[in-house]
């Protein structure tokens, strides 16, 4: 029998108080398909059902909703209440949560967590929010390089249930410092009495507490690597970043990087995520007057070149054949510019470039852009002269068209390297800001170029 999760059941459900039927209802369901139906729930009766469910499956619901919902709950709600949730979520997970709010109800909540979870929350927001100590977790399991596999198993059993993974297991000293990992595989197929010391790596892949989390998603890539331990200063061990962190991590990235692109990123505060909630439920000003922005600036641009073309209107009316290429010249400019910030802005967001050494990632992508230019301003040229130069006795139309196509590619790949960086130096979110200006300035600069040529190169007289 189908399941009836509609919002209108479930608000009848808890008018009636059926708690019982409410946890009946999700019993067989995984979390995350649980959150992915009360997040079709206002925060009211999304909370209410939350506080029906048992320990600690509540909290492992409010870990698979949405971020931008968890900090509107957190926000929003008893502060014991949320604490309580909090408490019986892995400390990375919380500290997400905890990032979101404001400093004093962050503190009051922190205040409100058992001893050992509040030392936990404190250590891990602490670190800048982008690091990797971060989003570390700290719940991972660790033998001592002396121990016997036999003991080493047994070890491993007692940690488990307390831990995020035993697949691996970190080895350290007894001051704390990492000397190897050693999976559990290789222990259970150990000799009994055979040491870890003898089956461990003694030089896994590491990455530093402070390094940028983007440092871990490469690594993980990189290797091939399920976790990565995370280290401080003398080598000591403080956590493992594993293969869900770096996938959150990589989400977010994504997301923020997708909706800004998508022109719905705020133009004067770089660093704020722009919530789908307010994109979606809120009121409709916030959604307009984010996406406007740069669509005025494209706008603007339009009549721009508009103003350009009326300009040259004469040079069109004596050579007819110059209009059909005035969409080519404008498409292969915006598909290149597009090309070269989509590429800048994954690069940026993932860590392959670094704007401290900017100047190097610039000359490749204008040798690419020039390159490319060259490549493809020949083929075009040669296409425009066969089409319409040769036919029409215009055959210097063709160099024009090549040349235009040449100058507007390498241009446009410039700028779609060079406009992100310089926004990002202002403090300003280069991602939908970018494009609008590189479509207005490439249109303009490609076109006026195209019809200089055209009236220099082609021997044709002007109207009067």
């Amino acid at each position: 029998m189908t399941q009836n999760f509609s919002p209108q059941f479930l608000r009848e459900l808890l008018s009636r108080n059926d708690t019982q039927q409410l946890r009946e209802l999700f019993a067989e369901m995984h979390p995350h398909s649980i959150a992915e139906h009360l997040n079709e729930l206002e925060d009211p009766t999304l909370w209410a059902v939350l506080r029906r469910f048992e320990t600690p499956l509540d909290a492992q619901v409010f870990k698979h909703l949405p971020m931008e919902r968890q900090i509107a709950l957190a926000n929003t709600h008893n502060e014991r209440e949320v604490a309580l949730l909090l408490e019986h979520m892995q400390a990375d997970d919380r500290v997400d949560v905890i990032h979101g709010l404001d400093a004093e109800r962050r503190e009051r909540l922190i205040s409100l967590l058992p001893a050992e979870e509040q030392t936990e929350t404190e250590r891990l927001a602490a670190y800048d929010e982008d690091s990797v100590g971060a989003v570390m977790n700290l719940d991972y399991a660790f033998l001592r390089p002396e121990m016997r596999a036999d003991a080493a198993i047994q070890a491993l059993r007692d940690q488990a249930p307390k831990k995020e993974t035993v697949q691996y297991a970190m080895v350290i000293d007894r001051s704390g410092v990492l000397a190897g990992r050693v999976s559990l595989q290789d222990l259970v197929l150990a000799a009994p009495d055979a040491t870890v010391e003898t089956l461990m790596d003694h030089e896994p892949v590491t990455v530093k507490s402070v390094d940028p989390r983007t440092e871990a998603v490469r690594l993980i890539e990189a290797y091939d690597e399920p976790l990565l331990p995370v280290v401080e200063n003398g080598g000591r061990l403080v956590g493992i970043v594993t293969f869900d962190d770096v996938m959150d991590v990589i989400e977010e990235e994504i997301s923020d990087t997708m909706y800004q692109k998508a022109g719905i990123g705020d133009f004067h505060h770089q660093r704020d995520h722009v919530f789908s909630e307010a994109l979606t439920r809120g009121g409709l000003w916030y959604p307009i007057r984010a996406r406007m922005t740069f669509l005025l600036v494209a706008l603007g641009g339009g009549m721009a070149v508009g103003g350009l073309i009326d300009y040259w209107e004469g040079t069109l009316e004596a050579i007819l054949a110059a209009a059909i290429f005035i969409p080519v010249i404008m498409d292969m400019g915006g598909n290149t510019g597009t090309q070269s910030t989509t590429i800048f802005a994954r690069g940026y967001a993932l860590g392959h470039i670094d704007l401290k050494r900017f100047f190097p990632y610039l000359a490749r992508e204008a040798s690419i852009g020039l390159i490319m230019g060259v490549l493809l301003g020949t083929l075009g040229g040669a296409f425009a002269y066969l089409w319409q130069g040769a036919p029409n006795n215009v055959p210097e139309l063709g160099l024009a068209v090549g040349l235009s196509l040449a100058a507007v590619i390498f241009v446009a790949a410039m700028l779609g390297f060079l406009l992100p960086y310089f926004m990002l130096k202002l403090g300003l979110d280069h991602a939908p800001g970018a494009d609008p200006f590189i479509t207005t300035i490439k249109d303009f600069t490609g076109l006026a170029l195209y019809f200089y040529l055209v009236q220099t190169l082609v021997p044709v007289d002007l109207p009067a």
